[in-house]
């Protein structure tokens, strides 16, 4: 079946043509020709992805009267970005249609500019719940001539706590509308709109309910819960190629794994609500034009967002809500198109991964997180790939040979490869040669060492010196000279603070006490505590927006120095210094004092603490 068998009016083919579209998807082989011809409601239960916009919207252009300008349909949809993708596909899908227009509403954008474009008159209007009963209280806009309203991601706007303003919104229109509902899944509260608000709908479903695409590979990796960063970063690494979302449950959370990894040097960033909305559009469009390869985000800042070629979609956490699991793999395997959606789990983390795999009626395939050589081995034979379909510009380049031929002439191809080879292997060797492995085995609990036990530590250092939760964690391990990820469950208090660690490192840092260690003035002291400290304070790795240190990566092309915000560390540099990362605004604070041994002082231009020999070695 193609577009000029399924009734559309010459302007809509002519556009959808010069749009790319061939043959339709299943959903708008289904929508399409019952929408253009019947006034019918309808349920469409379809995954995102699956072209719902054109299934909806070619049939609501080919019943509008461009003659008349006042609104004549109505599409909701849950979020800004959701809406503003919406009313551009309409737009295009329209351009040919002599007196169309179409507008969206929502928040976060200045109202009166909406009221101006609503008073000259549109005949489609999508909006977000929130700014269209704003318009409709100012008595903006009349929704009385209202022929269809369609409700997109009616899931999502449910659950984002939209219910009592759909009912205000639909209550408004009159009762004999066509409502087309569209959703991914089917929970009670859609079942009620469209027994409350609906005529007999016409069902149509593309998959069974609830589950997932069929092209959409679903891995988990089980780690402890401080390693969940390192693990984060490992996947990033042993995907060169990754374009993927990654979800956290939490604004503050979105924020400092996004933080983090531009510190170590990906392209990432994050869109959570806390920010504005030229903030979140600014970085959608770095995202949609892919110079950004990760998106850090939360369930509600991603709902609606449709990009294409998202490889890989990422739960940092799982969600709250087992269902919400749908929505967030859908930003992936779209329109075809296969896809990974990676779980980076905990032990207790492991039921609800049984919940999930009876929602979306596919099995969860278990991967060991990789190890440094499997890293290796990837980002290496990557390079070579690009390295062989590199485009040579032979006109450009043909002046500079002679020279480059004379510099090389007196090494043979292997040796010219390896060289050229190791020039970034090396870079990839230092950094992961000592990685630690981060899998633990299933069936053990979250925070358990197997044969090892922990030991918890009092340390007389807490915010007043400065320090926050990360910051006192890279101290700490670069005092004694172990990873990171040997100090966890950092709890930092005003004036004091506690952490734990494996039994077999308390020397380690008992040893601290017999070197007469100063942080401006004060004596450090550490101690073994008897109280036993509450579960659930993980150390994860990643840094927070005002964290000490800087980290130190490769992969995910952040070794390559994209998106690279300050705080990062040089692959040749051992020393370290611990000064605040970045702001967003770029502007940065150092922290005032040194670290020093009595009877010498030395105090760097940041004001970075340092013994004799500088903390810190290589690590990720």
């Amino acid at each position: 079946m193609t577009f000029q068998e399924i009734g559309l009016n010459s302007d809509l083919l002519k556009a959808v043509t010069e749009l790319g579209f061939q043959t339709p998807t299943p959903i708008q082989q289904q929508t399409i020709p019952l929408l253009s011809k019947e006034a019918v409601d309808m349920v469409a239960l379809a995954q995102t992805g699956t072209g719902k916009t054109a299934g909806f919207g070619l049939p609501l252009l080919n019943l509008i009267n461009t003659s008349d300008r006042t609104v004549q349909a109505l599409i909701l949809a849950p979020t800004r970005e959701l809406c503003v993708q919406i009313t551009n596909d309409i737009k295009n899908y329209g351009k040919y249609m002599k007196g169309f227009a179409a507008t969206a509403i929502y928040g976060g954008a200045r109202i009166d500019g909406q009221i101006r474009e609503i008073k000259q008159g549109v005949q489609v209007v999508v909006a977000t719940p929130g700014r269209l009963i704003d318009m409709i209280e100012r008595r903006v806009i009349n929704l009385n001539a209202i022929k269809i309203v369609v409700l997109d991601e009616a899931d999502e706007m449910l659950n984002m706590g939209f219910k009592e303003d759909l009912d205000i919104i639909l209550k408004e229109t009159p009762n004999t509308k066509n409502t087309w509902l569209f959703s991914a899944t089917m929970p009670k509260e859609v079942e009620r709109i469209a027994k409350n608000y609906m005529n007999k709908p016409v069902e149509l479903t593309t998959g069974k309910r609830n589950e997932g695409a069929d092209n959409l590979e679903h891995i988990y990796y089980l780690v402890q819960g401080r390693d969940r960063y390192l693990a984060l970063k490992r996947v990033a690494d042993y995907y060169p190629d990754i374009f993927g979302i990654i979800f956290c449950r939490t604004k503050a959370e979105t924020q400092e794994v996004a933080d983090s990894l531009i510190k170590d040097g990906y392209s990432a960033d994050a869109l959570h609500g806390d920010l504005s909305q030229s903030q979140r559009d600014f970085v959608m469009k770095r995202f949609r034009s892919h110079t950004l390869q990760m998106l850090v985000a939360t369930d509600v800042a991603a709902r609606g967002i449709d990009v294409n070629d998202v490889t890989h979609v990422i739960n940092y956490n799982l969600p709250e809500d087992v269902e919400n699991y749908t929505h967030r793999t859908g930003r992936t395997a779209r329109a075809g198109k296969s896809g990974i959606a990676v779980a980076i789990i905990t032990p207790k983390d492991q039921g609800k991964i049984k919940d999930i795999e009876r929602i979306i009626k596919k099995q969860f395939t278990r991967k060991p997180v990789p190890n440094g050589s499997d890293v290796c081995e990837k980002q290496l034979l990557n390079l070579v790939h690009k390295i062989h379909n590199v485009e040579v510009k032979d006109e450009e380049i043909e002046s500079f040979l002679p020279k480059i031929y004379d510099e090389l002439k007196d090494l043979s191809k292997e040796e010219l490869i390896k060289r050229f080879i190791s020039e970034e292997f090396n870079r990839f060797h230092e950094y992961y040669q000592n990685a630690p492995d981060l899998n633990i085995e299933k069936g053990a609990v979250d925070g358990a060492f197997g044969k090892h036990r922990t030991t918890r530590f009092f340390v007389n250092m807490g915010q007043m010196d400065g320090f926050n939760h990360n910051s006192l964690k890279d101290f700490l391990s670069d005092a004694v000279k172990l990873h990171p990820r040997m100090v966890f469950n950092v709890d930092v208090k005003s004036s004091f603070s506690f952490f734990e660690t494996e039994s077999k490192f308390v020397d380690n840092f008992l040893g601290m006490n017999a070197q007469d260690l100063e942080f401006n003035n004060r004596k450090i002291s550490l101690e073994v505590s008897n109280r036993k400290m509450k579960e659930g304070g993980s150390s994860s790795g990643g840094g927070s927006r005002k964290s000490f240190g800087s980290g130190k990566s490769f992969g995910g092309g952040g070794y390559k120095g994209e998106g690279r915000s300050g705080g990062g560390k040089d692959f040749g540099g051992k020393s370290r210094e611990f000064s605040k990362g970045k702001r967003r605004d770029g502007d940065s604070k150092d922290r005032s004092g040194s670290f020093e041994k009595k009877g010498e002082r030395r105090e760097s231009s940041s004001g970075s603490f340092e013994k004799k020999k500088s903390f810190g070695k290589s690590r990720f």
